[in-house]
């Protein structure tokens, strides 16, 4: 069986054909572009189709950031707007699936293998309890998967976009200096890579260490957080790794209050783009520290599953199940 999977971030936009067969999934052809490149999904699955051939494709899945709202996916961080009932005629598929960017990974998550993550904290996994997702990326997405006696069900969740809640003395000199910037300071304000550069931009404020010129000059070049991100786990820059320590912290204490919340002892899994890349800040950074951090519940942290992601198209996989599942049941159905 063949499907069309998409993955529309704020930065990227992922097609691809992928085929599933004997409970595998091949990637068959994968275009990624600039998702501010493309006026919406119809030109993107046109562009798609000049370079590889969708006939026999009988459904398909695109995962978007964001969720639906009177009738149509707007993406916080993207000019697109998505009708919920796309027309399949639009795309000339048989059938369209458009689901939030974070269900998408979670339908990937019981797909994934030994090979597929990197464990921060092996814990005590509970058979059949709730588990948790959550990923920085551009933006901060997260998930639910509940088991329902045969199989997890997905549910989305915009817990990226409630309130930042600062926990001791240095994340309330953040707080104030992120609401001189912004009116409401969002958790995804920090984790997310915008965030990533307004951590840098707190401790420059702070005056602790000068700006180095060499940082400075890669920032005007190329993508801010990449060059914080490179510089802080690295240890070329004091204030790029006083960035990635204070955001392993918050990030270590976001991921413990969605365990706490789902009650995620099946496990906690860290996708999105970010943590990949800062596993070094991960392993021996405060990141545990700060998840375990949890008064009288403590023990229950320690005893709760911590992975990281590390396969990238973990959205296109998810998409993929989804849309394969669409042809076998003519409906929506969970993986």
């Amino acid at each position: 069986m063949r499907v069309l999977a998409g993955d529309i971030g704020g930065t990227h936009a992922r097609l691809a054909l992928m085929e599933l067969a004997n409970g595998r999934v091949t990637t068959i052809h994968i275009r990624t572009v600039d998702s501010h490149a493309v006026n919406g999904l119809p030109m993107l699955v046109e562009q798609f189709r000049g370079e590889a051939s969708l006939e026999g494709v009988g459904s398909a899945c695109v995962a978007i950031a964001g969720a639906p709202v009177d009738g149509a996916w707007r993406a916080p961080n993207l000019p697109w707007t998505i009708p919920v009932a796309l027309p399949a005629t639009s795309v000339g598929l048989p059938r369209v699936t458009i689901i939030n960017d974070f269900e998408a990974a979670g339908h990937a998550v019981p797909l994934l293998t030994d090979d597929d993550l990197v464990t921060l904290q092996s814990g005590t996994p509970s058979p059949g309890a709730p588990m948790a997702l959550i990923g920085a990326g551009t933006g901060l997405g997260m998930a639910f998967l509940l088991w329902d006696g045969k199989r997890y069900q997905i549910h989305p969740s915009e817990g990226g976009h409630a309130d930042f809640a600062p926990r001791a003395r240095e994340e309330c000199e953040l707080m104030s200096f992120l609401r001189e910037r912004h009116s409401r300071v969002s958790v995804e304000r920090i984790l997310s890579g915008r965030g990533l550069k307004a951590l840098y931009d707190f401790y420059l404020a702070r005056g602790h260490h000068p700006e180095n010129a060499r940082t400075r000059s890669a920032m005007e070049r190329e993508d801010p957080a990449a060059v914080v991100t490179r510089e802080g786990t690295g240890g070329g820059d004091p204030l790029c790794v006083q960035a990635v320590t204070l955001f392993t912290t918050i990030f270590g204490a976001t991921a413990g209050n969605l365990a706490l919340t789902a009650l995620a002892t099946g496990g906690v899994y860290l996708g999105g783009g970010i943590a990949p890349l800062i596993l070094p800040a991960l392993t021996s950074g405060p990141f545990l520290d700060a998840f375990r951090d949890k008064g009288r519940l403590a023990p229950l942290m320690a005893m709760t599953p911590i992975h990281v992601i590390r396969r990238t198209d973990v959205g296109l996989l998810g998409a993929a199940s989804v849309a394969a599942a669409v042809v076998k049941t003519g409906q929506e159905v969970e993986v």
